[in-house]
């Protein structure tokens, strides 16, 4: 190893040690690649700070190895749907628990008036086909807030407002802010992307993406819908406005397709379009395909070779696909339809880092329409105003979600298999309990691929646990009654209600939280009463610690 490689493990090392010491891991080496804008010399590539990205990026190295290791990888083959879906939900439970803790000991280096707080996060809404049997999953979502101690008070204070008081918004929120002097970062979270393939234990896919923004988005509450999303090259929309024709994802497909030709002069059988796929899309997207199928393109369907080698998948994965996004040897690829509004958000936010034109649509939470009647539904913007997105537009951009126009990214992604599109590789396992990790960092200033192995001090068997939620081990039968308790432990029930059951909890004010054990679906927590006895114990034995925490 020569002297500079010694030199960055070293300071990886000295700057990510509380998160590596969290997980009882150890560095063993760092290699890192840039794919857009070697700099002469190592420097920052965004609005955070070397010290923090490092950071940021072992976040996301922890959560795909511990969540492809511990997550149940596989364990959902052959399964009926219940039993599948409970695979899934511990999938997601590991990956937002390590990237949450990874989080909390971040922040505890963000400068002193700063702070990350989720604004969108996937898990709210079902997922397994669209349909409710899902219910919700654990997810890192709106309002969580990574800082020092006093400023998340501040911080959490105002986001109970915004979930409870009609008249407290997001220009109030923003004119608290700027009055305090605090600065927050916003984020949206896919602490685990396609968890289907992850439980059916597909080789290729799993990835936690995060996406950390230079300023909060304009949503005030909990929100996850279905937007309608177009992605082209920006050479396609560019050509195209000197000829005054708009192309966004209202324009008809005929015009859609003459724009890329002009742009890039190629044949029809040499679009290739990307959607989802599946009979549960049918009624959504069938006139979609239709249309793209009588222009002659392409429509790219399971198993199609995609020019990394890797075969293409259209059962779920919206975000990924968006990385391959242009023109190459002949060829264009594009990406059409809908995605969850997380992944729509974070796609559009690729725009300025892979040169990009992302539009997108508001649409309804159902499936009995296909799209261009659903752009027509009374009932699609309700929801989305509800919580603060903007909705005075017939097509979105990214700039739409952000009070100041000029707005920044650093968007993150780790994979747990190898991703076809972005082409970055999986966790790969180098020796016993030695592992390869990649993680994908961009933004409108570089592009890289940090590869960093990892060594489990205790062993993998060993450190089985370090990746368990503590309210997932009690509930799965762990005995809580007669466990050394420390008041972190308050601290980690407490971010953990927040992941397990976003949906049952109540912001009081004043650092409290109700949880309403009504509110829980059983698709979620089968028993809501074994997680009544765990906090009514901690309630008993220590009201001190957990004075935050109120039961109905």
């Amino acid at each position: 190893m020569d002297q500079d490689r010694r030199d960055a493990l070293a300071q990886w090392a000295f700057d990510t040690r509380s998160i590596l010491g969290r997980f009882h891991l150890w560095l063993e080496d760092v290699e890192t690649e840039y794919t857009k804008n070697p700099p002469p010399r190592p420097t920052e590539m965004s609005f955070v700070n070397g010290n923090l990205e490092r950071m940021l990026a072992m976040t996301q190295a922890v959560t795909a190895l511990g969540t492809q290791l511990f997550g149940r990888f596989g364990d959902g083959r052959n399964l009926d749907k219940s039993a599948l879906n409970q695979v899934k939900k511990d999938a997601d439970a590991i990956s937002a628990y390590a990237m949450s803790e990874g989080l909390w000991y971040l922040t505890r280096h963000l400068p002193e008036n700063h702070a990350i707080m989720v604004c969108l996060g996937e898990g709210l809404m079902p997922k397994a086909g669209e349909t409710p049997e899902m219910g919700a999953n654990p997810q890192l979502g709106f309002g969580r807030v990574y800082a020092r101690p006093e400023v998340a008070r501040f911080l959490d204070d105002r986001v109970a407002r915004l979930l409870n008081d009609p008249n407290y918004g997001h220009e109030n929120f923003r004119h608290d802010l700027q009055r305090r002097g605090v600065t927050v970062w916003g984020a949206a979270i896919d602490t685990l992307e396609n968890t289907s393939r992850f439980a059916l234990g597909k080789d290729t896919g799993p990835m936690t993406v995060l996406h950390l923004f230079n300023q909060p988005l304009q949503v005030t509450r909990p929100y996850e819908g279905y937007t309608g999303t177009l992605v082209l090259p920006k050479k396609v929309v560019d050509t195209a406005a000197e000829q005054s024709l708009l192309i966004d994802f209202r324009t008809p497909r005929k015009l859609v397709l003459q724009a890329i030709q002009q742009a890039y002069s190629v044949p029809p059988e040499n679009v290739h379009v990307w959607t989802l796929g599946g009979k549960s899309r049918l009624k959504r997207l069938r006139t979609l395909w239709q249309t793209w199928t009588e222009l002659g393109v392409h429509l790219v369907e399971d198993g199609w070779t995609l020019p990394t080698g890797l075969a293409a998948f259209t059962d779920s994965g919206t975000y990924a696909p968006t990385y391959l996004v242009g023109f190459r040897d002949g060829h264009v690829f594009i990406v059409d339809g809908y995605a969850a509004s997380a992944e729509a958000l974070q796609a559009a936010s690729l725009a300025p880092v892979l040169d990009l034109d992302v539009s997108l649509a508001i649409l309804t939470s159902k499936f009995d329409l296909p799209i261009e009647d659903e752009l027509h539904h009374p009932d699609r913007l309700k929801d989305a105003r509800e919580a603060g997105i903007p909705t005075n537009k017939a097509i979105l951009k990214a700039e739409d979600f952000f009070a100041e126009k000029q707005w920044d990214v650093l968007a993150l992604i780790g994979a747990m298999g190898p991703d076809p599109y972005s082409g970055i590789p999986g966790v790969q396992q180098l020796s016993k309990d030695t592992y390869r990790v990649t993680v994908r960092l961009a933004s409108p200033a570089a592009d890289k691929r940090v590869h960093l192995t990892l060594r489990f001090m205790n062993g993998k068997d060993g450190s089985r646990s370090t990746f368990q939620p503590l309210l997932n081990r009690f509930l799965g039968g762990e005995d809580y009654q007669s466990r050394a308790v420390k008041i972190s432990d308050s601290g980690r029930i407490r971010n953990e209600l927040q992941t397990l059951c976003a949906e049952a909890l109540e912001y009081l004010g004043k650092d409290r939280l109700r949880v309403h054990f009504d509110r829980i679906p059983p698709t979620l927590i089968e028993k809501p009463q074994q997680l009544r006895n765990i906090l009514e114990f901690y309630l008993q034995r220590h009201p001190i610690w957990f004075h935050w925490l109120e039961l109905q």
